[in-house]
């Protein structure tokens, strides 16, 4: 288990990241969210080791991380954002470059690599200068290099970037994958791809943690009780007495053409669809849709961050 306490970074007068706290568990895909400048990326560079924090504590499995910095590095595989490239290698020479860096036997490193070039789709590249690689390409290759050593911990900025349809359902179904027998920490502004992949989301804004929930349960951090939508057909259709024996909701009613949508918002979680039901039933109009409304992760993410400007030091950092 990887443990996060109070950690905190300055850049001089400006808290990037500020007293977090949370944990990531074995087989486990966490969604790091947040704006831009939020502190993900300094968050990140702290638990790989690259920036050592102003305050607080990282740990794996009770032992802080700094401890042992190449003892954690093996056990941990990373993708940054801005994928950084040796491009004068070919892929297949930035394989074996990496795999001596991390002292791996060359039974292992012949497994690995088989296992990194099919998965991440590189076997048509593997001989062709990296400089020259498309972005997608690269993207892969920086996945294939942060998999090979078989870490037990993944840490992926932003990694189907660049990447066309294709590739990124090729690259979801590896992270899948990966997530059954690892810790993952996925960040990425694709909030469909978050939806899709993770178990449990952070999200952190200004700094701070305002969100560490189940994926299925951040809707109840708006407050914005049930919203239902139906369709229907029927002769004079009017909600009136509906609406005098509910002035707590709120009622919405188009026509178009010989259809009515009707659109009803509710600040609390009362169900009233079997009361909604005998109301249409009694004045015989025909339900043709009727379902409850649900909010994507894109619109939560919104609503909880909105539109707040930070200072970012996230570019100026320095090691």
């Amino acid at each position: 288990m990887i443990k996060i306490e109070n950690l905190s970074r300055h850049f001089g007068q400006l808290r990037a990241v500020d007293g977090i706290s949370f944990c990531l568990q074995d087989r486990e895909i966490l969604g790091f969210l947040g704006p831009n400048g939020a502190g993900k990326t300094t968050t990140l560079r702290m638990l790989v080791g690259y920036l050592q924090p102003s305050s607080g504590s990282i740990s794996l499995d009770g032992e802080s991380i700094f401890a042992d910095p190449l003892k954690t590095s093996r056990q941990i595989g990373y993708l940054p954002e801005h994928n950084p490239l040796y491009e004068e290698m070919n892929v297949d020479e930035a394989l074996e470059y990496f795999a001596e860096l991390r002292k791996m036997p060359k039974d292992k490193f012949t497994e690995r690599r088989d296992y990194v070039v099919q998965n991440c789709g590189l076997t048509d590249v593997l001989p062709q200068k990296i400089g020259t690689l498309s972005k997608g390409y690269r993207q892969r290759t920086g996945l294939a290099l942060a998999i090979l050593h078989d870490p037990r911990i993944l840490i992926l900025d932003e990694p189907t970037s660049g990447l066309d349809p294709n590739q990124i359902l090729e690259i979801r179904d590896l992270i899948r994958k990966l997530g059954k027998e690892k810790m993952v920490i996925l960040s990425s502004h694709i909030m469909q791809e978050v939806q899709a992949l993770c178990d449990r989301v952070v999200i952190i804004n200004k700094g701070k943690i305002i969100v560490d929930d189940l994926i299925g349960n951040l809707p109840r951090y708006l407050n914005k009780g049930i919203s239902l939508k139906l369709v229907l057909k029927g002769e004079e259709v009017d909600f009136s007495d509906f609406r005098a024996e509910h002035p707590d909701l709120d009622l919405q009613l188009n026509q178009e053409g010989e259809l009515y949508e009707l659109t009803i918002n509710s600040q609390d979680e009362q169900d009233i669809r079997l009361e909604l039901a005998a109301f249409i039933n009694k004045h015989n109009w025909l339900t043709l849709e009727m379902h409850t409304q649900q909010q994507s992760l894109e619109d939560i993410f919104h609503e909880l961050t909105g539109e707040a400007k930070v200072l970012s030091a996230e570019k100026e950092e320095t090691p």
